[in-house]
Formats: C-alpha cells, structure tokens, sequence
C-alpha cells in the first residue's frame, strides 16, 4: 500500500475540522432554540398561573363587593377603608396585590349620547357641556374644550353628520393617515385619542378623570367617595355657576357616615345656594354601580396586571336584587 501523501492528509484534517465546525454551529443553534422554547414554555405556564390567580382575586372581590352591597343597598360609603386600599394575596412563589376603586367617580364618555332607540345613538347636549366644562376645570381653553366635546359626541353618535363644533367623516380623511369616525360607543379611553383636537398633552391631562362604562346614561357620580381632589367632577355639573371652592367644601362637609341621599348633598351649606334641575341633581348620587378592580401578580421574573370592571347591581336595576359580576377585563398596564 502506498503511503498517504503529504498534502492529502492535510485536505482529510480539513475536512474533519469543517465537519467538526458544522456540527459545533447546527448544535449550539439547536441549543438556542430548545432553550428558547423553554423559555417560551415557562412564560406561558407563568401567563396562565397568573391568569388564575387574578381570576381567584376577583372572586374574592365580587364576595367583598356583596358584602359592601349588603350593609345598605341605598348607599356606598368609605366605611370599612375599602376604597383604593391594597389587598396582599399571598401566592406560591409569589404576591398578588388587588385594590378596588369606584369607577362610577369619573366623566364616562359614552354618556355623550343617549341611545334613543336599538343601536340608535344621538348627542346629549348637557353632557357635552359637562364636559367641556371639566376639561376647562382642568386648565384646558375654553374653545378647545368646548371643540373637543363636540367632536367626541360626532365620534360616538350614530350619524355622520357634523354636529355644532363637531367633526364627522369628511374631517378624519383629509388628516394624515386618513380614518373614519366610530359612530358606536367608545370601548376603551384610549379611543380619545383619535378625536380631533385631542393632543398627546391634552390626552394625558383628561385621562385621569375620563372613563369609558357600557351604558350611555348621563354620569352619576358617588358624592360618599369623592375625594377632595375630585372636585373638579362636581363643579362640571353646573357648568359657569359652581366653582372648584363650592364642590370642595360640600365634599370636606360630607359627615362621617355620608350623605344619605342627593337631596342632602345639595343641602350642604356651601351649595344650598344653587337650585340645579332634577335630573342634574341626581348626577350627584349616594351610590356605586361600577367598581374597578385593579389586581397585579408576581411571579418569579413575571408580572401581571389586570383591571376588571364589576357591576355591583349584577345587571339588575338596582342593588341587592343580583349578585355582582364582572363585566370586562384588560390585560397589561393601560396606555
């Protein structure tokens, strides 16, 4: 046999190297993706966990709920510290933390329309002017608020016709990156956005004090669970006659077990000067329907938050007769 040259050895190295090189990069991309995938794994197992875990917090806030509901079904007051208050939820390898607030308290956008008939939406000409008035409230122009308020009634009314400083179809298209108005309730906050006249900065000043709940009636605001500093919600229902010092003096004026009807909220002395109609009266409530729920879990390197709305009435006319339920969940942190 003859001997291997030289330079055939050296080819044959070469090859086994080449091999060796191959096979070094088809393993560690396999590693990748299998640790990848793990990883994937681990997230979604951890996603579901923390899913069941907001899921058993609900259920423990809908009984909390009922029990706030049964103490007296005519009014919601801070008794029993309920409001904005964290409740720790000890879980295996992590925390849960749930605080309920009253989603009643805040300018519901849908109540910018009345729904006259089935999917019929029409402009609410008070609510507007609630409206633009706790925008102005909010340090924002007069023109711009009262601009605003009448493009939000166009984005959510049923027609597509301009209403008084509103803006329909035709004003939408000739902006950049051209759409088209709603015409049907708002599901999120986050629709305001695409308003005309809403800026990023005008959209971060309302945010706070807007909401978006799945009925249009007018705003009907819980005067038991008011802050001080929610005054401005009060001072919008009499647009140009009550001003910011009225609303905090009734709100500071409240007594230690609330007021117990709307009538005696108007009887404070610092608004017993104004005689508002009836039905602006009533905005001022003493009782709570909606309720929000804001629940984050931690687990390890995830984390989790949700948000649920829960309708304290259980979709029942009033209080008492159902029990609570919830209404809509949101994942993630809002915008």
């Amino acid at each position: 046999m003859r001997r291997a040259r030289k330079d055939e050895l050296g080819a044959a190295l070469l090859t086994v190297l080449l091999l060796v090189a191959v096979m070094a990069v088809i393993a560690a991309t396999a590693l990748d993706r299998l640790t990848l995938a793990t990883r994937i794994a681990g997230s979604a197992a951890t996603v579901d966990q923390g899913r069941a875990y907001t899921f058993a917090a609900e259920e423990i806030a809908l009984r909390r709920v009922a029990d706030l509901v049964g103490r007296d079904p005519a009014k919601l007051t801070l008794a029993g510290g309920w409001l904005g208050r964290d409740f720790t939820l000890p879980l295996p390898g992590g925390e849960g933390r749930a605080r309920l607030g009253d989603a009643n308290n805040c300018f519901n956008l849908n109540s910018l329309v009345a729904e006259t008939a089935p999917g019929r939406l029409s402009q609410r000409s008070g609510s507007m002017a609630q409206f633009g008035q706790l925008m102005t409230l909010l340090g924002i122009d007069p023109g711009v608020a009262k601009s605003i308020a009448g493009a939000a009634a166009d984005w959510i009314d049923s027609d597509s016709n301009d209403g008084p400083l509103g803006a329909e179809d035709g004003v939408y298209r000739s902006m950049p990156g051209a759409y088209l108005a709603a015409n049907r309730k708002m599901a999120d906050v986050s629709e305001l956005r695409a308003v005309r006249g809403v800026t990023p900065k005008i959209y971060a000043q309302l945010k706070p004090w807007v909401c978006v709940l799945p009925v249009t009636e007018p705003v009907r605001l819980n005067v038991n669970t008011l802050l001080p500093e929610q005054a401005p919600l009060i001072a919008m229902l009499l647009p140009g006659e009550m001003t910011l010092a009225d609303a905090r003096a009734a709100l500071a004026a409240r007594p230690a077990g609330g007021y117990g009807s709307s009538v005696r909220f108007w009887e404070a002395r610092a608004l017993e000067r104004f005689d508002p109609p009836t039905d602006v009266a009533e905005q001022a409530g003493v009782n709570s329907r909606w309720l929000s729920l804001t629940t984050n879990v931690t687990m390890g390197d995830g984390f989790l938050t949700a948000v649920s709305l829960i309708d304290a009435n259980g979709g029942a006319p009033a209080a008492g007769q159902a029990p609570p339920m919830i209404i809509r969940r949101d994942w993630g942190d809002t915008d």
